[in-house]
């Protein structure tokens, strides 16, 4: 259909009809105009999965039996693979999903900014690097999109911390906005081709983002040409004239007053007094009938999807056992060798804890989810006896109001005392229980795997954590543990940073990965024992503290009424590297069982840029895989830089003693910030380097270069 036949399609409907477009008319999909043959719009969360079927008019289940689909590894273990074909098969899973599912708009990915360790929703979102956020955001988006299935890219923006997330105005330069807090949602418009996008509940600028002008209509539509849908989150509208004319496509809300929204009713009287252009609601029709003709809702040619099929659950696998992180690996002591052996003990309430289901908005139905144990036991055969203490256990059940959480969304949420604080003092006696009976298996066994770290009852939509340690008592466990069995390995599973300062000196073997999807046991059991290698990489920083993160360092979180993003462009690594605050572990670090040397490092000039290489050696006795990360290097003489900023990676898979090249290219713009001044991108005079390495905190070679001033 030409742009033409849609203006024409738009002129025979009434304003009635419009209006009835462009908000929801279910909690999860639009209206239709039946007598034209214009569908509804089916949406769905969401970045882990498409979400179960609710009731049409509110948010209980459905029930029915039909809505289990595959659980994908959340983005922030996508984001620990840094393999951009990871991320894009994992889209295509996704979309071929949604489009199985009978849904139009999958509401995924999600691509906030890492500012702070503790935001709720940071295993939803990637990285603390806008760069190696739009490196695996685009291609997820472009294989989700493959499926005639439009991806929506959120929250637009500053959306960074979930305390008063529906109110809190976000003060931010415009250097760091277009430095950090943008670039993701630039690539997923420009390179991604993104065909619908999210609002966010903050205000920016004292205007909510999902009616937001300079947001919207100057920058997202204006510079970067997007001729997508705009969503509002639901519930994120808050002004029917703003919604109006400031670029909003179709209103979402979390009540069944659906003729109440904003953009039904309230807007039609507007609209029939004069108070509002026609032409406004037209506009927004035209960039709907758009969207369903990209994804050949009009004319008859979609393609049809699938869900739960066997080759889904092997990619999910695949893109599971790249997004483990081996942090640590003192004596040799993984992959464990259990050769002859007859006994493994396995500790920790994490070792079978089901996570496909918690978290907000991202939660799931899965068809199934293989623990760590269950992993280990499959893995195992039976050869090998596994002996299991939980440890620690998590809060029991769940209230129904917490069950029912959406329908007070709109409302400020804290988490129960006795969650966040350690444990309520009646469960003390219970807990010193479960720490004796595991102290008493580790000290019988010769190999221990404990599995801690947290779950969805904190790394949660809605809140906030109120710091960075482990919660249940479990640094009383690892510590107890350790004393029994000093071989000890432990498994981190987290979605965002937690602290480690009690344990990581002491334990030989650390192990991190985020919630990794319906076959996570399988992988990391595979990983563990040898039969797999881990390859992940952190994308985020693990400082020693939360007070060293600079969020928190300044005092600008969470704020008040107002946040100041007071800290600029000093976000995670790039604030503990110009700031040389030593950390625990560093963005971009990641281990092997094997080794990997780098050498031959040459640069030169080419079209205005720079033109590198590397060669990179596999130096151990077997197999491994490398993401050799390339970062700039500013000195700062006439303007405060980040010392480090990473511009390019790859992730390279070796045999032992084999060796790669990896070719790189470096524009011009990897080397410039943004001048307010000029508002523009520009590279200032200063001293480069362009530096290789396997971290940002294990640089290996480095090459200093001239780049001649000016802008981009």
């Amino acid at each position: 259909m030409e742009r033409y036949q849609i203006e024409e399609l738009v002129k025979k409907l009434t304003l009635e009809e419009k209006i009835g477009m462009i908000h929801g008319q279910g909690i999860f999909h639009t209206k239709g105009v039946e007598w034209l043959s214009i569908p509804p719009l089916w949406l769905a969360d969401g970045p882990m999965g498409v979400r179960k079927e609710f009731q049409d008019e509110n948010w209980a289940p459905k029930g029915t039996t039909d809505d289990y689909v595959s659980y994908l590894p959340s983005n922030s273990a996508l984001a620990s693979t840094w393999n951009p074909e990871c991320a894009r098969k994992a889209g295509e899973v996704l979309g071929e999903e949604a489009r199985g599912r009978g849904k139009d708009v999958i509401l995924a990915p999600g691509i906030n900014i890492i500012r702070t360790p503790v935001c709720g929703r940071n295993f939803e979102y990637m990285s603390e690097d806008p760069y190696l956020i739009s490196k695996l955001a685009v291609p997820l988006i472009q294989g989700i999109q493959m499926q005639d299935v439009a991806a929506c890219v959120k929250h637009f923006a500053l959306n960074n911390q979930e305390t008063r997330r529906l109110d809190v105005d976000v003060k931010v330069e415009e250097r760091a906005l277009r430095e950090i807090y943008l670039p993701g949602f630039e690539a997923s418009v420009k390179e991604g081709k993104v065909r619908t996008l999210m609002g966010a509940y903050n205000r920016y600028q004292g205007e909510h983002c999902c009616h937001n002008k300079r947001l919207l209509c100057e920058i997202l539509r204006g510079e970067w040409g997007f001729d997508g849908v705009v969503l509002s989150d639901w519930g994120g509208v808050h002004d029917t004239v703003q919604a109006a004319e400031h670029g909003l496509d179709i209103e979402m809300s979390v009540t069944e007053h659906f003729d109440e929204y904003y953009m039904a009713n309230p807007l039609l009287l507007k609209v029939r007094k004069g108070e509002i252009a026609e032409v406004l609601i037209d506009e927004k029709v035209k960039n709907i009938l758009l969207l369903m003709n990209r994804l050949h809702m009009l004319d008859g040619t979609r393609r049809p999807g699938t869900y739960n099929s066997r080759k889904n659950q092997e990619t999910l696998l695949e893109c599971a056992r790249e997004a483990i992180v081996l942090l640590k690996n003192e004596e040799g002591r993984l992959p464990l060798d259990l050769t002859g052996k007859k006994q493994l003990a396995v500790i920790g309430e994490n070792a079978v804890k089901v996570h496909s289901n918690g978290g907000g908005s991202a939660a799931i139905k899965a068809l199934y989810e293989i623990s760590p144990l269950m992993g280990l036991k499959m893995e195992l055969g039976g050869n090998v006896v596994i002996e299991y203490a939980p440890g620690y256990c998590s809060q029991a059940s769940k209230t129904e109001e917490e069950e029912n959480w959406e329908f007070s969304s709109l409302e400020d949420r804290i988490y129960k005392e006795a969650v966040q604080d350690d444990m309520a003092d009646e469960l003390q006696s219970k807990r010193n229980a479960m720490i004796l009976e595991a102290v008493k298996l580790a000290q019988k066994s010769d190999d221990v795997i404990l599995f801690c770290g947290l779950n969805h009852e904190f790394d949660q939509e809605g809140c906030d954590r109120k710091d960075m340690k482990l919660p249940y008592g479990q640094e009383e466990l690892i510590s107890a543990v350790l004393d029994a069995n000093a071989n000890t390995v432990l498994v981190v599973i987290a979605g965002s940073p937690v602290e480690m300062e009690a344990f990581a000196d002491r334990a030989k073997g650390i192990v991190y990965t985020s919630y990794n999807g319906m076959e996570g046991g399988n992988a990391m059991a595979e990983v563990l024992l040898g039969k797999g290698y881990p390859s992940g990489k952190l994308p985020f920083t693990i400082p020693k503290s939360l007070e060293d993160c600079s969020a928190h360092a300044i005092g600008a979180f969470p704020g008040g009424d107002t946040v100041w993003y007071q800290e600029g462009v000093l976000v995670g690594y790039r604030y503990y590297e110009t700031e040389k605050k030593e950390v625990r572990y560093p963005f971009g670090h990641g281990l092997s069982y094997t080794k990997f040397s780098y050498h031959d490092l040459n640069v030169v000039p080419e079209d205005g840029g720079w033109r590198g290489s590397v060669e990179v050696t596999n130096t151990g006795s077997c197999a491994g895989a490398e993401v050799i990360q390339v970062y700039v290097k500013a000195k700062g003489m006439r303007i405060k830089r980040p010392a480090m900023e990473l511009r390019a990676f790859q992730k390279v898979i070796l045999e032992s003693g084999e060796r790669k090249r990896f070719d790189f290219y470096l524009s011009r713009k990897a080397f410039s910030y943004y001048s307010e001044k000029r508002a523009a991108f520009y590279v200032p005079e200063d001293k480069y380097a362009i530096c290789v390495g396997s971290s940002v905190g294990d640089i290996r070679l480095n090459q200093e270069v001239s780049v001649p001033e000016g802008e981009i």
